[in-house]
């Protein structure tokens, strides 16, 4: 027999439910706590490996003294204010309806009051605090703010205190806000829910100490507003009210004292709050917030509309003038551009061949590689294995090969994975564990076949080659895994395949400083939990002396050293004293300078590479009004060792943090001379220079004002709707004596609708350091007789005869061409236009699936040729300079018999390839395309017969035998 006692079993399930519930929140807590802590002490972990722990624990003192600071504000100045309420309760309330309804709410509210008070202003305070500890940039930036050393127009205050201090009173004020905001309404609530408000029933709506209580708080808001109508006063100087960026005529002269009158109003006001605590009645108080609601609408808003609509339109530019030229001086200022020179160029271009000549000898090597295009060729040659990768985008360096500096393009040859069939847990993450090799080519010249020369290559690295490479292996890169383990005691990473060795492979063990020890239990079980990786912690391949490495990307680990700095989108590769090092390019940014223009970071660094091209990081859409490249920045592909160097050594922002992190940034006077040859004016800087001066060239108020002489950036011609890129290259600008290193772009008249407009001007910035660097030069071309801008150099391209006739060659045999950079370069006073035109099998892989050098494009005036080399276009160039292009009648209008002959010729051969194709018929194809190429010769020799200027014989198609075209070509309409 059972005997159950009643009501055992419920007791017992409720007993139990009531332990379960505080185990598992418990048990939550205790999760919660150990991933903070565990991605706390991982961070702190790999922040200590590359000796950067500082910068980790200021960054972690600063958020904890703001989220307690801001958060305890909050909750002890709010639950006061309940408390405050509470006690001035009324001892009686009168029954009605509504008092009836609020008493159940009592009833269950009471007798758990201080846990749901506590439990609301605990979250709350976690909110505000959460809130405020993301703004530490601003707190540490204030209380070791640098002086700008310059004053704003209208204030006459140092920039650092709009940059700093501003910033950071606004913050300080929203915060206190919020607390007063939140204050009221906690105050309002608890009054009403106790009787201390009511909405119905006879008698007063508030009590007395209702009445004084909130009186207090709204008489703290209204003060507050009175202080934050002072501080707007500073703010005017970013207004976009006016014709240009500042304070503009209706700012000074009509919200500026508006401002100071709502001040004095919103203290009067507040004065008749606080004046309730000694008498009754909410009359005074309301007519004071009548007058500054009010006051602020007919003085904030309704007179300067006035005074915009009636004084400032009808004489605009005469009101604005002073302003304008404010914003003038201080976007320059901002943007680093004050010192650029803009000279007039073209008007006279050199038209004797024997000076053409002299100043062709002077060209030196022109970069007709270009590393927007041969990625897929470097892959093809370089790649070595499939486990291998170069970026899209290769970039742009200059070494010293032979006793003379050359353009030089390079990539690194980084991992991608282990191969799909051998995937494995320890393969990808202790065997696979980084790339090897720094590939370079000369970006002036070309390899047999068309491909590029390389000086750098293959596996392993031979000690004879131009730039020797000590440390060829790639543990930190652009591509490297999410994590590897390395180091480990007997542990094998694959080095490099060798085909030569019984294995395979040759194999290395990391002995570098970087990374972080996993070879206790400990680490091991932070890692599985960081990773959320079990392998972590139980794989036995994890030996002793092990280390991790993560977080290894060169702009991850710049941007976590220095996190007050913008970085560049392309970081790139150097040898320096045979290691490889990543050089990154770090920007102190501020939107906060005092009559300046706002840009979008993001919209000005845009272009075709950004666009289209995922090795180039995009920037993000942040607004900024200042911008300095303060930092150069390495990252040591081996160890991971990162270094940071002043390069900007009057920036102030950069002097600031300097106090902040002290010890974090080395002085310019400590950059080695070998790692400062490889420095260059970074681009994205240098894309926002230009942005802003397709404006601010101009310095007169009044041709500002009506927008005469703005520019555009043009369209990349390649590339429809995209903007065309900045180009590195060496060059001799007008004026210099020698080439000098250069990133280059040009100029388009703003406001053209036509799809291709002419040239407005060209823009080089020296970026070889210690020389000219960041000198900015304009050539401002004649508006009356401008040379064709990009878009119709590319136009003039595919339309001249003899270049059309070579584009069509290219292009049989199932390729297609691809066009390469159109550089841009001065020469013999007018501009010399260098495309090379790429050639690749439009079927992807079927016969040559990278690009190869098909030919150089060049044209300088009127004259446009097409050639297998530079030097051979330059002197078909310079041999028929200022004559008549391929083709073309005589100064008699008559064409010659032999050139009649030749163009007929053409046309019959055309005919006939285009017959034999629509019938299938392979063998007269290659007939009728052997006589094409007769007749191009032909038609070249009679319309231009001068010595030298016939050029090489085109290679044949690729993919067709002897010559003959592949069945798949469409001719084109040439």
């Amino acid at each position: 027999m059972t005997f159950r006692t009643p009501g055992f079993g419920r007791r017992l399930g409720t007993g139990r439910t009531r332990l379960v519930l505080p185990a598992l929140v418990a048990l939550a807590v205790l999760l919660i706590g150990f991933m903070v802590f565990t991605a706390t002490y991982t961070n702190l972990l790999w922040y200590d490996s590359i000796g950067f722990a500082k910068v980790y624990t200021t960054q972690l003192q600063a958020k904890v003294v703001l989220f307690f600071g801001a958060g305890l504000l909050m909750t002890l100045l709010v639950g006061a204010n309940v408390a405050v309420a509470y006690r001035l309760r009324p001892a009686y309330r009168p029954l009605s309806v509504e008092q009836q309804g609020l008493e159940r709410y009592r009833a269950v509210i009471d007798p758990r009051r201080r846990l749901i008070a506590w439990s609301l202003l605990g979250l709350l305070g976690i909110l505000t605090g959460s809130s405020v500890a993301g703004q530490w940039a601003v707190w540490l930036a204030f209380l070791n703010r640098t002086p700008f050393g310059v004053e704003d127009p209208q204030f006459h205050k140092d920039v650092s205190f709009y940059v700093f201090t501003y910033p950071f009173l606004r913050l300080v004020l929203g915060v206190v806000f919020a607390t007063v905001i939140l204050s009221i309404l906690a105050a309002v609530m608890v009054h009403y829910l106790y009787g201390g408000l009511r909405l119905q029933g006879p008698g007063d709506k508030a009590s007395p100490p209702a009445r004084a209580h909130l009186s207090v708080l709204f008489g703290l808001f209204i003060l507050l507003k009175a202080v934050a109508y002072w501080f707007d006063r500073y703010g005017l100087v970013h207004s976009e009210r006016g014709a240009t960026t500042g304070a503009s005529y209706t700012d000074v002269n009509a919200l500026l004292p508006a401002k100071t009158i709502l001040m004095i109003i919103a203290l009067l006001c507040a004065v008749m709050f606080f004046s309730n605590l000694l008498r009754r009645g909410m009359m005074l108080p309301g007519v004071g917030l009548t007058l500054l609601v009010l006051s602020a609408i007919l003085l904030g808003g309704v007179y300067p509309l006035l005074i915009k609509q009636f004084q400032v339109k009808p004489d605009e530019l005469a009101k604005e003038r002073q302003y304008i030229q404010r914003t003038i001086e201080s976007t320059r200022q901002a943007y680093g551009v004050d010192g650029a020179k803009v000279v007039p160029y073209g008007t006279q271009p050199v038209t004797d061949k024997k000076k053409l000549q002299e100043e062709a000898d002077k060209l030196g090597g022109v970069r007709v590689l270009d590393p927007a295009v041969v990625g897929e060729t470097f892959r093809q040659f370089q790649q070595i294995r499939p486990f291998y990768q170069f970026p899209d985008t290769l970039d742009v360096d200059r070494y010293q090969v032979d006793g003379r500096p050359v353009d030089t393009i390079v990539a690194l040859r980084e991992l991608s994975r282990a191969p799909a069939e051998q995937r494995s847990w320890v393969k990808d993450h202790l065997v696979y564990t980084h790339g090897y090799g720094f590939v370079s080519a000369f970006g002036d010249r070309f390899a047999e076949g068309n491909v590029p020369d390389f000086i750098t290559k293959n596996m392993p690295v031979s000690p004879e080659q131009k730039i020797r490479v000590a440390k060829p292996e790639i543990y930190f890169g652009e591509r490297s895994p999410r994590y590897s383990v390395v180091g480990g005691r007997g542990q094998q990473e694959l080095n490099y395949p060798d085909d030569n060795s019984k294995t395979g492979q040759q194999s290395s063990n990391y002995d570098g400083d970087g990374g972080v020890p996993i070879d206790s239990f400990f680490h091991k079980l932070l890692f599985s939990a960081k990773f959320q990786d079990k392998n972590l912690l139980l794989s036995g391949a994890i030996d002793q002396n092990a280390k991790i490495l993560y977080d290894r990307s060169p702009r991850q680990m710049v941007q976590k050293a220095a996190p007050w700095l913008t970085l560049d989108g392309d970081p790139y590769p150097a040898v320096v004293n045979g290691r490889i090092l990543w050089i990154v390019d770090g920007y102190t940014t501020s939107n906060s300078y005092p009559y300046s223009e706002e840009i979008s970071l993001g919209d000005g660094t845009r272009d075709t590479i950004t666009d289209t091209r995922s090795a180039v990081a995009r920037q993000a859409d942040d607004h900024i009004n200042y911008m300095r490249n303060s930092v150069k920045a390495t990252v040591d592909a081996y160890d991971g060792s990162v270094r940071l160097y002043q390069w900007d050594e009057n920036d102030p922002i950069t002097k600031t943090w300097m106090k902040v992190f002290d010890d974090t940034v080395q002085p310019k006077s400590s950059i080695p001379p070998e790692l400062e040859a490889h420095f260059r004016y970074p681009q994205d800087l240098f894309k926002v220079q230009r942005k802003i001066l397709t404006q601010y060239h101009v310095t007169d108020p009044s041709a500002f004002y009506n927008g005469e002489g703005f520019w555009e950036v043009p369209e990349d011609p390649s590339a429809k709707g995209k903007r065309q890129p900045p180009y590195y290259q060496s060059l001799r600008m007008p004026g210099q004596d020698a080439e000098s290193f250069a990133l280059t772009t040009v100029f388009t008249p703003g406001g053209n609708t036509r799809a291709n407009p002419q040239l407005a001007a060209f823009m080089s910035v020296g970026s070889t350091p210690g020389r000219d660097y960041g000198q900015i030069q304009i050539l401002q071309m004649p508006r009356n007789a401008q040379p064709p801008g990009p878009g119709q150099v590319q136009n003039s391209f595919e339309t001249d005869q003899k270049v059309k006739g070579d584009l069509f060659t290219l292009r049989q045999g199932g390729t297609k061409t691809v066009p390469g950079n159109l550089l841009t370069i001065p020469f013999g006073g007018g501009l010399l236009y260098v495309e090379p035109m790429y050639t690749k099998a439009a079927g992807g892989k079927e016969s040559q699936p990278y690009p190869i050098l098909g030919k150089i494009l060049v044209r300088y005036g009127n004259s446009i040729v097409a050639a297998d080399t530079l030097d051979d276009a330059m002197e078909q160039l310079l041999g028929g300079a200022g004559g008549p292009p391929a083709g073309t009648p005589p100064a008699g209008g008559q064409l010659s018999p032999e050139l009649q002959k030749a163009r007929a010729d053409l046309r019959k051969a055309l005919q006939d390839f285009e017959t034999a194709q629509k019938s299938g018929d392979y063998a007269k194809m290659g007939e009728a395309w052997r006589k094409i190429k007769e007749a191009e010769a032909a038609l070249w020799t009679a319309g231009r017969p001068a010595p030298g200027s016939q050029p090489s014989p085109s290679p044949k198609p690729s993919g067709s035998p002897s010559g003959s075209p592949s069945p798949t070509v469409t001719p084109s309409a040439s």
